[in-house]
């Protein structure tokens, strides 16, 4: 049996691995940036590939019962959501979906609603598309990143909108919607006839003592104008391996999404098929620890910066901290970040350059050293 605090605490030397995360910046940098964590994947996980790869024959795939009746499984014990099969879309990512859905369900000039800052592929998606990107501003109530309920019917009610990209739990900010809030955001997709495309790759990372409630299981209307975005990418940091699924169990939106895929969307690489029946079936033990270990990564962090003029509101989900540095008054955060040693995500990308963005997946002993790093350059302009 594996003994997960100290592998988490493994600094695993990713140089040469040709890691997009540890390539972006010179080898003094600590890479904080993109969500991919540092930690050394389940032994599950690595056992069901070199069992795959031992096999020899690499040819064409398809989707195995033992993978979809995994993602049912971990569907129904997670979220109390029942889900068919024949509701399931295999993919070989998340965000070509998010891009696929915009495309396939507006028209040019059509209005997307995208409540946000927020992961920058949520707002890319329908401006590439030359859609009218319809931003809704997040605001802080009680130390939770909400959207403004005006700003968000106001939206709603405008005569091109036709959809709503949502994140939940909500990236950054890690925001794990109420069951009431979603309701309340589902009453007005009811209202105004609009789909909603609910990205929920961080649902299985929630750090409190929460419960994720995927928007499609509010009721069977909303599981009728909902495509789900999930993934085992994120959660057991298998991201390269490319795939992820839609839950989509309106059969008529199934059909035209899978239309629109047809001869653009390549088919999910086999060894991510694989990673994912793995992840699900055996993977919970670690999944667990994993946690544990990311609440203290968390708190630490937390506690520091209450110290420092920087600021996070508490963060239940997701391990990537949105820092407001706005107190600093510079004219450059992502910059002052860098030349500190530290790479971390800029907030402009994410809607608003007063935040930056960053990844706490990493081994502590890694994460305390950011800090010291932190520690150092605030000196500087305090």
């Amino acid at each position: 049996m594996e003994v997960f605090p100290t592998a988490f605490d493994l600094e695993i030397d990713r140089l040469d691995m040709n890691s997009d995360k540890w390539s972006k910046y010179p080898q003094e940098i600590i890479p904080m940036w993109v969500a991919d964590m540092d930690f050394d994947s389940p032994d599950c996980i690595k056992a069901a590939l070199k069992r795959r790869v031992d096999e020899g024959v690499y040819g064409y795939t398809h989707v195995s019962n033992a993978l979809e009746s995994a993602i049912q499984s971990h569907l129904m014990s997670h979220y109390g959501w029942q889900v068919s099969a024949s509701s399931l879309v295999h993919l070989p990512g998340l965000v070509c979906a998010l891009h696929l859905s915009v495309r396939a369900f507006s028209n040019q000039g059509d209005g997307v609603i995208v409540p946000g800052p927020v992961y920058y592929h949520l707002t890319k998606a329908p401006l590439l598309a030359d859609r009218e990107l319809i931003n809704v501003d997040m605001v802080l109530q009680e130390d939770r990143w909400v959207p403004d309920m005006t700003m968000f019917e106001a939206a709603c009610a405008k005569s091109n909108s036709k959809m709503i990209l949502l994140c939940n739990p909500h990236n950054p900010g890690g925001t794990v919607y109420r069951k009431e809030e979603l309701l309340a955001m589902h009453a007005l997709a009811e209202k105004y006839n609009l789909l909603v495309v609910s990205d929920e790759i961080h649902c299985d990372l929630i750090l409190d003592d929460l419960s994720h409630v995927p928007f499609a299981s509010l009721n069977k209307e909303a599981a009728n104008r909902t495509i789900t975005l999930m993934a085992p990418s994120k959660t057991f940091n298998v991201a390269g391996l490319g795939y992820a699924f839609a839950v989509i169990e309106n059969v008529t939106i199934k059909k035209a999404f899978n239309k629109e895929k047809n001869g653009l969307v390549p088919f999910p690489n086999m060894l991510g098929l694989t990673a994912a029946t793995a992840a699900y079936e055996e993977g919970q033990e670690w999944h667990q620890a994993l946690l544990k270990y990311l609440v203290g990564n968390r708190d630490f962090l937390q506690q520091y910066l209450a110290s420092t003029p920087l600021k996070m509101s508490h963060l239940p989900a997701t391990y990537l901290a949105w820092i407001d540095v706005s107190a600093l008054q510079l004219s450059d955060p992502y910059t002052f970040f860098l030349e500190a040693g530290i790479g971390v995500s800029d907030g402009k990308d994410f809607g608003n350059s007063n935040y930056l963005r960053l990844n706490f997946g990493c081994p502590r002993s890694r994460l305390e050293e950011a800090v010291k790093r932190i520690e150092k350059a605030l000196k500087k302009v305090q």
